[in-house]
């Protein structure tokens, strides 16, 4: 049984990450195609993931899915800087990104991401 605070703070968390959303059929619906379409380039997202967490300066083996989190930043600052060179990311607190990859983001824009936030993070 965990205490009040710890509900608290894992209810604060799963909606940072995305699951705060009451429209549920919509994203079961997505997620059925997804499941039915799809399946076969989970292995690229992931892999695109890595790329993406090294360049952040993270270690890939702690990346598990498509989502990365980047954590020890000024959040805001980065994702308006990266927002000025056209990659796209959030941030799930004052001091912690989220990036993630999905169908949309090739080979080449994670490329492109990656060069662009290594640039911004690893000065």
């Amino acid at each position: 049984m965990a205490s009040a605070e710890v509900v608290a703070d894992a209810r604060v968390w799963r909606k940072r990450l995305g699951a705060g959303w009451r429209q549920a059929g919509h994203l079961a619906a997505a997620g059925l195609h997804a499941l039915e379409h799809h399946v076969g380039r989970l292995a690229e997202d992931h892999a695109n993931a890595h790329r993406l967490a090294t360049a952040c300066g993270v270690d890939p083996a702690t990346v598990e899915t498509n989502m990365v989190l980047v954590p020890g930043v000024d959040a805001p600052a980065v994702v308006a800087a990266a927002r000025e060179r056209g990659v796209l990311l959030g941030a799930v607190s004052p001091r912690t990104l989220r990036l993630v990859t999905h169908l949309d983001v090739d080979d080449a824009a994670t490329a492109s991401a990656a060069a662009e936030l290594s640039r911004l993070l690893l000065r």
